[in-house]
C-alpha cells in the first residue's frame, strides 16, 4: 500500500471497550468513545477513551461530518489544545494549530465578527496555516464557515454550528467538523479543581502524574511591573493574551502579541534566545515587521541571559512579561531598562512538555 493512501485508512484496533483506572481510593471509569483512524503516524493503531461521569468536552464530542477515514490521535490532541487556548476568552477567539501548537491565534477586539477573528488568526502564519485545525469558542456562523472554506483546513471545532454554516462544509469532501460542549467547565485558574491529573508515560510503562498547569494570571493586575515603565494598558492587555496563548505551546515557548493577535511563536526550542529569535524571524517573513513596533511579548520560562531583551530592542518590541527567577534577573531588567522596553514578571512558569 502507498504511503499516500495509508494516510486515508484505517488502522484496525484491539484495545479493550473498557478502562478502569484506581487512584489510591478513587476508582474511575472510562470507555471506548471510538477508534481512530491512527495514533501519531499510519502505522500506529489508537482508540480514544473518555470517563463515564463528569462535564465532557472532547470526550463528548460530537462529529457533524466526518472524512478521510475519521480522526486520527494528532486531529484530537490538535482539537483539544485549540479549546485550550479559546476558553481563556470570553469575546470571540479562534486558534489554528498545527502538530499541537498555536500557528495563530485571535481574539476579537470591539465590533470583529468571528470571520474577522478567523482571518487574523490565519494571517498570522499563513503558511503554517495550512492543513490546520481551527478552533473556535462561539458559534461558527455561515460567513465564518465560508471564510474558513476558502482555505485548505483539515478540520473545525467549536460549540456550535448556525443550521446555515453545515451545508458550506459539504463543499469539500475531507474536512470534518466537531461540536465540542462545556469548554469553560474545565478548572483554568490556581484555586479552580486541580483536574484532571495529567499522565505522562514512559518507554517502559511507568510515568509521571502531576496535577494540571493552571495559571494564577486572571487579570492584567496580576502581572507585577518590575522596570522604570511600566506597560501601557493596551501592551497589558495583549502580554495577557499573549500569556493565555503560551499556556499551550510547547517549551521553550515564546509568543509575539499584538492588538489580540500573534504576530509570530517560537516553539520547541533548546534555547530560549533562539524561541525569540525565530518568533521574531516568523513575524517578518510572515509580513509583520511594521507591527513589531507597537508588539509585546510573552516567555513561559525565565530570560537567562539579556541576550533575549537586546533582540527583541531591534525589532522595537515595547513590552515582554516572563516568570522571573533568574540568577540574572537583575541584568535582565536592566537590559530592559536600558531599551525602554516595559518588562512584567508572572511569578510563575508555564511550561509545556506535551
Amino acid at each position: 500500500m502507498s504511503i499516500k493512501k495509508l494516510y486515508r485508512t484505517k488502522v484496525e484496533e484491539s484495545f479493550p471497550d473498557e478502562i478502569k483506572i484506581v487512584l489510591g481510593d478513587q476508582e474511575m471509569d472510562y470507555h471506548k468513545v471510538q477508534s481512530l483512524r491512527y495514533g501519531e503516524n499510519p502505522h500506529q493503531p489508537a482508540a480514544y477513551y473518555a470517563p463515564k461521569e463528569g462535564k465532557l468536552t472532547v470526550g463528548a464530542m460530537k462529529i457533524l461530518k466526518t472524512g478521510k477515514g475519521g480522526l486520527s490521535r494528532t486531529n484530537i490532541e490538535d482539537m483539544n489544545n485549540a479549546m485550550n487556548i479559546v476558553r481563556y476568552f470570553d469575546e470571540a477567539a479562534c486558534a489554528i494549530m498545527k502538530h499541537v501548537n498555536p500557528s495563530g491565534v485571535a481574539a476579537a477586539r470591539k465590533g470583529d465578527s468571528l470571520k474577522s477573528v478567523f482571518k487574523r488568526a490565519w494571517e498570522s502564519d499563513s503558511v503554517a496555516a495550512f492543513g490546520c485545525v481551527a478552533g473556535f469558542n462561539k458559534t461558527v456562523d455561515k460567513e465564518t464557515a465560508e471564510e474558513i472554506m476558502k482555505n485548505y483546513v483539515e478540520a473545525v471545532v467549536a460549540p456550535g454550528y448556525a443550521p446555515e454554516a453545515l451545508p458550506v462544509f459539504e463543499q469539500k469532501k475531507d474536512i470534518r467538523i466537531i461540536q465540542i460542549d462545556n469548554i469553560y467547565a474545565s478548572s483554568r485558574f490556581v484555586g479552580d479543581d486541580q483536574w484532571p491529573l495529567d499522565i505522562s508515560t514512559m518507554t517502559d510503562g511507568s510515568f509521571v502524574l502531576s496535577t494540571p498547569m493552571l495559571t494564577r494570571i486572571k487579570g492584567v493586575s496580576d502581572l507585577r511591573w518590575v522596570t522604570e515603565r511600566k506597560g501601557t494598558e493596551k501592551e497589558s492587555l495583549d502580554l495577557l493574551f499573549a500569556w493565555y496563548v503560551n499556556l499551550n505551546v510547547r517549551s521553550n515557548g515564546v509568543v509575539l502579541a499584538d492588538d489580540k493577535q500573534t504576530l509570530g511563536i517560537g516553539t520547541g526550542q533548546q534555547d530560549r534566545v533562539i524561541a525569540v529569535k525565530q518568533a521574531l524571524q516568523k513575524a517578518e517573513d510572515r509580513g509583520h515587521k511594521d507591527r513589531l513596533k507597537d508588539a509585546v511579548l510573552a516567555s513561559d520560562g525565565f530570560f537567562p541571559f539579556r541576550d533575549s531583551i537586546d533582540a527583541l530592542a531591534k525589532f522595537g518590541v515595547k513590552a515582554c512579561c516572563q516568570p522571573g527567577g533568574s540568577i540574572k534577573d537583575d541584568e535582565v531588567v536592566a537590559a530592559c531598562n536600558e531599551h525602554r522596553i516595559a518588562m512584567a514578571f508572572t511569578d510563575e512558569r508555564c511550561f509545556r512538555h506535551f
